[in-house]
């Protein structure tokens, strides 16, 4: 298939495939704004998870790097604040399927 026929999520999809991200290092590959390469990761893994294969959508949980809480509930997040220690030093979550 051409890049040009892959919708956004299939060009996710393959991009978490051949290695692990963050939704920055997305955004810049793909053209997006690191949100919305949340908003379609969320559809990317019900697809992934759904799927007759023998895939999993993982997420490595974001962290803050001062006090390192990792704690999120919603591990498929941008938090800007960490909950804990309240610095603005937290990573991002990291995204692949295997």
């Amino acid at each position: 298939m051409r890049e040009a026929d892959e919708t956004t999520r299939q060009r996710l999809a393959d991009a978490l495939r051949a290695e692990p991200a963050t939704p920055s290092e997305l955004a810049v590959e793909l053209d997006l704004t690191p949100q919305a390469v949340v908003r379609h990761a969320e559809h990317v893994s019900r697809s992934v998870d759904r799927a007759e294969s023998d895939e999993r959508f993982l997420v490595a949980p974001p962290a803050c790097r001062d006090c390192g809480f990792d704690d999120f509930d919603d591990l498929l997040n941008l938090p800007s604040r960490c909950p804990d220690c309240k610095s603005e030093s937290v990573s991002e979550p990291t995204l692949t399927i295997e």
